[in-house]
């Protein structure tokens, strides 16, 4: 017996649950974040220093090793002119050791051509005077100088309180002026003049002040100035020195010197010396105050000084005669309230 067919049970096709399509989050396209264009920092061109910019083709800066450097300032070479064959056109030290200077005389533009040129001047009437004068005595009268220095602060506060208190605005060659009459009463020796049979020692002292003019030097006398005071000399030499200037001085004012005296003080010579003024036996070079260290009891201070040259003819002054003037001098110098007493 055929078996009865069971009913085929088709079974029921399962619902394809066809996976539901995982929703095709199609990955979110990544909001194309574009990578954010980063700013194109176009990457800064390293500053791109163009490093070829910076070797020899540019002046602003130069690229060269410590070394190199060193080695072309203690040659004096100028960098700029050395090509260098380090990286990047560097300059090393073999570029500096090699280098050998270009003949820039190609370069350089010719001087136009300097001819000698001069111009003449007739010699005054007073410049032939001073020739003649000078001469005369540089050649005829054995010089010899001595120099001293004094210390000056004590002048400048005496000074200082005369022009307050007296109200006549001395100077420094008035003062040294009136030291100087007073000094010639003490050595007359240094007041004298040279005959071939004789020597003459003058008492009194005409004191020659030599003043620059235009054509040269001249040089007014004050007469009797050991026995006029301070504002006696300063009224004179003041009145000479503004007539020399304007050729006023009559021959009678400058002539009969005993002694003169030349300053440069002004001019900030700190010392010199002069040819004497026959028929004088010396001549007093008076230099500028200066301020300086100095030594002051056994300390190291600040002070003023000057400095003084006396030129002496041989013939009528010896050299202890000389220095001997110049000691007292330097005393009334240093203690100026002595030439009031």
């Amino acid at each position: 017996m055929e078996e009865e067919s069971k009913p085929v049970v088709e079974e029921e096709p399962k619902p394809v649950v066809e996976e539901e399509p995982k929703p095709v989050v199609e990955e979110e396209p990544k909001p194309i974040v574009e990578e954010e264009p980063k700013p194109v920092v176009e990457e800064e061109p390293k500053l791109e220093i163009k490093q070829a910019s910076l070797s020899n083709e540019s002046t602003d800066r130069i690229l060269i090793s410590p070394l190199a450097r060193k080695l072309a300032d203690e040659k004096g070479i100028d960098i700029k002119l050395v090509k260098g064959s380090g990286d990047n056109g560097r300059i090393i030290k073999r570029d500096i050791d090699s280098y050998k200077p270009t003949n820039y005389s190609q370069f350089i533009q010719p001087r136009p051509s300097i001819t000698e040129s001069s111009n003449e001047s007739q010699n005054s009437t007073m410049r032939k005077a001073i020739a003649k004068r000078l001469s005369d005595s540089k050649f005829s009268a054995p010089h010899y100088y001595l120099n001293i220095e004094c210390e000056m602060d004590n002048m400048i506060s005496f000074r200082k309180q005369f022009v307050n208190t007296q109200n006549i605005k001395i100077s420094f060659n008035d003062i040294i002026a009136k030291a100087v009459s007073l000094t010639l009463a003490r050595h007359p020796k240094v007041n004298s003049r040279w005959y071939d049979e004789k020597i003459v020692f003058y008492d009194h002292v005409h004191l020659g002040v030599a003043v620059a003019v235009e054509d040269g030097l001249i040089v007014p006398v004050v007469k009797y100035a050991n026995s006029k005071d301070l504002p006696e000399i300063n009224s004179e030499i003041k009145d000479f020195a503004e007539r020399a200037k304007n050729k006023k001085l009559t021959p009678a004012e400058i002539e009969g010197s005993t002694f003169t005296i030349s300053n440069l003080g002004m001019f900030g010579i700190e010392s010199f010396t002069s040819i004497i003024n026959q028929p004088n036996s010396a001549i007093l070079s008076v230099g500028a105050i200066i301020e300086k260290p100095i030594v002051k009891n056994g300390d190291i201070v600040v002070g003023n000084t000057m400095k003084l040259t006396l030129a002496c003819d041989h013939r009528t002054v010896d050299g202890a005669t000389g220095s001997l003037f110049l000691k007292t001098l330097k005393e009334y110098i240093e203690n100026p309230v002595s030439i009031l007493i």
